[in-house]
């Protein structure tokens, strides 16, 4: 018996180890606070330019109308440097493919214009920063850096969230 106590002691500290050295403090809100609100609600719009496989991805940015046949409104905002929806796993939860929000703006850069742009040729799709090569885990861990200038400076891409809409899809938003 004492045995089996010592192995449950020796398997906690073991638990509480990990979980205390996994606390990385990735800095997620190094882009600007501007306004995120994007509607997708209804399952139309939803079919039309929502995620459902994992990996799968879109860019809104308002100021450039991508995607281009998109019915943008004065209540439309797409933040910083603009959106990815992403396919994934919510690392926050247990949910799989579920939708994901980032602000399109790379945080090592911090520039509206320099945005980062899904790469899928490898076994992760992953988001990249055109400037300084920053990669970004968007399918599997929130946004987190995975190499550049980026994981050295623990900088996460900004997160929106993705409220399910009562009609169906999805509502993007900053709050």
């Amino acid at each position: 018996m004492k045995g089996i106590g010592r192995r449950i002691c020796e398997v906690a500290l073991l638990l509480v180890t990990l979980v205390a050295g996994g606390c990385n403090n990735i800095d997620d809100n190094a882009i600007p606070n501007l306004p995120v609100y994007i509607d997708l609600a209804g399952p139309a719009l939803w079919q039309t330019y929502g995620v459902g496989a994992f990996g799968q991805n879109r860019r809104f940015i308002k100021s450039l109308g991508e995607p281009r046949d998109f019915a943008y409104s004065s209540r439309t905002y797409t933040g910083f440097g603009g959106v990815l929806l992403v396919c994934g796993f919510n690392p926050f939860t247990t949910e799989s493919m579920v939708p994901m929000a980032f602000d399109l703006s790379c945080p090592v850069e911090a520039k509206p214009d320099v945005r980062v742009a899904m790469q899928t040729d490898g076994m992760l799709p992953q988001a990249v920063c055109p400037v300084c090569g920053s990669h970004y885990n968007v399918c599997e861990q929130a946004g987190a850096p995975m190499s550049g200038p980026a994981k050295s400076r623990k900088l996460g891409l900004k997160r929106y969230e993705c409220r399910q809409s009562q009609y169906g899809g999805y509502l993007i938003t900053d709050y």
